[in-house]
């Protein structure tokens, strides 16, 4: 059965600027980490780019005219940080801000609260050639950044989102070398989460001082980890994966302090081991909502030497099999495109344990993304049938819901994406999107899924 959604429960899309936008050398932008990283040879699939992507730059009004159709809420998208600073410092950019207040402005015009990303993974190429998120100077630009916006934007925006999952960009882009900027750095890669969980900080601090009329909150992505097997070896190492794939990015924010290491594993948190008192008060500065990214729970074990693991579920890895721990499949649960399995009781374990761990240290949460992908194809007679994230949202918004029914201060769910688009290393192979993009002509079609989650939203009146 379709669940039925509450009209004060906010129902949106998601995008972001790098991988829709386009215009990647219009209106002033300048050079973002994800620009190098696909013009360096064999770190994108296909040697795919985002420098047209959807061209959301130039057709914003048709998209913006989709959000409208299907009845959505709110519409979250993110400021492309080089298109506002091109360097990551001084003045903005007038052009940039120009094109921001037209995309407001749009969405106003027709009924759609806006949502404000801050940062969505497009750091200014200057600021990671001066150390990125490595250095603690990123964090004080980005609070300067978030200035900028607060004093423009502030009357116009809903809601403000300061950092986009945290945690992907310390393990992919830092750790691992998947994504931007490329850094394979293992557990030395930390100091990239404590400077963006400050400057998240810095971030909120400076919205309030601008008097943005909008809330503020930060959206970090969480997967429920559960161990492969019994044994304490392998208990010990979800463990360590639940720290720092979940509890490394909350508990600074909700709780004001970092969490202790399993004791076999401390010396490789000594990186926290003498954060100033003071930054973790910035950190932890009072939020209006808190977003959460949900895409599928991991199953996680001991590492075994010996094994030939060279992969996690977010992508190859130049030094993964150098981690302590292993990721285990999660059998018996369909798959999507991308090999994610496909759970929608991890979505409410996930608000659950949100819910015991931190109680009324948690705000009002909303689930910022949720979606899949899987290998949709316009048919002859000009439809694309997606029954697979029909069920997909069908499944996950009901256990949402019924979330928000038993208690948690649930407010809304944002489906990723509103548009097929450039999938980070993975290029244009994955689609997520509830409208099908073909990227030769631009020609957008609503999928399936778009026509059901519009007549979901008609039914509440």
């Amino acid at each position: 059965m379709d669940p039925s959604i509450p009209k004060d429960f906010t129902l949106g899309v998601a995008t972001a600027a790098y991988q829709i936008e386009g215009a990647v050398a219009e209106g002033g932008r300048g050079v973002s980490v994800w620009d190098t990283f696909c013009a360096q040879p064999g770190r994108v699939l296909g040697g795919d780019t985002g420098a047209v992507a959807c061209d959301h730059y130039h057709r914003y009004e048709q998209d913006l005219d989709l959000v409208r159709e299907l009845g959505a809420d709110a519409y979250r998208f993110s400021i492309a940080w080089p298109r506002i600073q091109p360097d990551g410092t001084g003045p903005a950019n007038p052009d940039g801000l120009a094109f921001y207040d037209r995309l407001v402005d749009a969405m106003l015009a027709r009924g759609i609260e806006p949502v404000a990303t801050l940062f969505h993974w497009d750091t200014p190429q200057a600021l990671e050639d001066a150390g990125g998120w490595l250095s603690r100077d990123t964090a004080e630009r980005f609070g300067e950044y978030a200035a900028l916006l607060g004093a423009h934007l502030g009357d116009r925006v809903g809601k403000w989102i300061t950092i986009n999952e945290p945690h992907s960009v310390t393990l992919a882009g830092y750790a691992t070398g998947a994504h931007a900027p490329g850094h394979a750095l293992l557990f030395d890669a930390l100091p990239a989460a404590h400077h963006q969980l400050l400057g998240h900080g810095l971030a909120v601090q400076a919205l309030r001082a601008a008097g943005v009329a909008g809330q503020i909150g930060i959206t970090n992505v969480h997967t429920p980890v559960v161990p492969a097997s019994d044994r304490p070896e392998d208990q010990l190492a979800a463990a360590l994966y639940d720290l720092i794939a979940n509890r490394f990015f909350e508990d600074p924010v909700l709780l004001g302090r970092y969490p202790q290491a399993p004791e076999p594993f401390t010396d490789l948190f000594a990186a926290f081991a003498a954060v100033p008192a003071a930054d973790l008060a910035v950190i932890s500065s009072p939020l209006d909502f808190y977003g959460v990214n949900y895409y599928y729970p991991s199953r996680v074990g001991m590492a075994d030497p010996d094994a030939a693991t060279d992969h996690t579920p977010e992508g190859d890895f130049a030094r993964v099999g150098e981690l302590p721990f292993a990721f285990a499949e999660i059998e018996g649960v369909p798959r999507t495109g991308f090999g994610w399995p496909v759970s929608p009781a991890g979505l409410g374990d996930t608000l659950d344990e949100l819910s015991e761990r931190y109680g009324d240290r948690l705000p009002p949460v909303y689930v910022t993304e949720g979606g899949a992908s899987f290998p949709d194809e316009v048919t002859p007679d000009g439809s694309v049938p997606d029954p697979q994230r029909v069920d997909y949202l069908r499944e996950h918004l009901a256990v949402a819901l019924r979330k928000r029914a038993g208690g948690l201060d649930l407010r809304g769910y944002f489906v990723w994406s509103l548009l097929d688009n450039f999938e980070w290393a993975a290029g244009y192979s994955q689609r997520f999107g509830l409208v099908h993009v073909d990227y030769p002509t631009q020609r957008r079609t609503p999928k399936e899924s778009f026509h059901w989650l519009a007549r979901r939203l008609r039914e509440r009146g």
